[in-house]
């Protein structure tokens, strides 16, 4: 470990971020199913010719999409956090040379289109720098690919739904005009599969990411020996004194024991 840079524990992060990238991915695949449920209130709405059924059906969808939206600013924060700490690691790593600084661990999250690029080559250099072993690299490249086809497929899939629910009948009142909001449910089952599965695979693949760079990471700062300029330290002992591992001081030399001085009694001889 090289003396005088700062190295921060990721351990906690990690478990933390992969939970909230766990959940962010369960909540976004429950809304990408959402048009099961659409289906059957549209076709409740078309039998009682209810328009206030129809609203509750965009309502539900709302209220799916929040739990969604707030799993997936939480997981953003702390992958963030956790990317910066986990390459500032990196430059107190003998041997780790990475392409990126650690600057761009949180603006290559954030720099639009550079934000297509710059996150999987930092993730790239965290692997490599950490875990070494380049077998692992096609994970990085599968995560990746996955969440571009989420991020674009997403996007794509909501402007396509939004058009055709524009042309809907804003207030229908026969079977004819309830009957084309049950096609519309219906029809957007199929294309959200896309990027749920794309989202699916880049959520399992970032937290295998995330945990084994923080578990090789968390290895090497548990094994570390820090050691103060010029001052050599063994393995178990710390570098700083008073903290466990310091050596004790030097016991003082034992004084043999002296014989305690008594004054001559009446009559006693001297030196006796």
């Amino acid at each position: 470990m090289s003396p005088g840079l700062p190295t921060y524990g990721v351990r906690g992060l990690a478990v933390a971020g992969a939970f909230a990238v766990g959940a962010a991915t369960l909540c976004y695949l429950l809304t990408a199913l959402f048009p099961i449920v659409g289906v059957r209130m549209a076709r409740s709405a078309a039998e009682q010719l209810d328009r206030d059924v129809l609203l509750g059906a965009v309502l539900a969808e709302v209220l799916f999409s929040l739990p969604y939206l707030l799993a997936l600013l939480t997981a953003g924060t702390l992958v963030v956090i956790w990317t910066w700490r986990a390459r500032k690691n990196l430059d107190a790593f003998p041997g780790a040379v990475p392409n990126l600084s650690p600057a761009w661990a949180i603006a290559g999250w954030l720099v639009p289109f550079a934000n297509f690029v710059v996150p999987a080559r930092v993730l790239a250099d965290l692997l490599r720098n950490s875990v070494w072993r380049r077998r692992q690299s096609w994970l990085v490249g599968v995560w990746w690919a996955s969440w571009l086809v989420f991020l674009i497929g997403d996007r794509f899939v909501a402007q396509a739904e939004q058009q055709r629910y524009d042309r809907l009948t804003e207030l229908p009142r026969n079977d004819a005009e309830f009957g084309t909001y049950v096609r519309f449910y219906e029809d957007a089952l199929a294309p959200r599969l896309v990027p749920a599965v794309a989202c699916l695979v880049a959520g399992i693949t970032f937290v295998v990411l995330i945990r084994r760079i923080s578990a090789a990471q968390q290895d090497r700062l548990a094994r570390a020996v820090p050691a103060w300029p010029g001052q050599p330290v063994r393995p178990g002992q710390s570098a700083w004194p008073g903290q466990p591992g310091w050596p004790a001081p030097a016991a003082p030399m034992p004084v043999a024991p002296t014989s305690p001085q008594v004054p001559p009694a009446p009559g006693g001889t001297i030196g006796a």
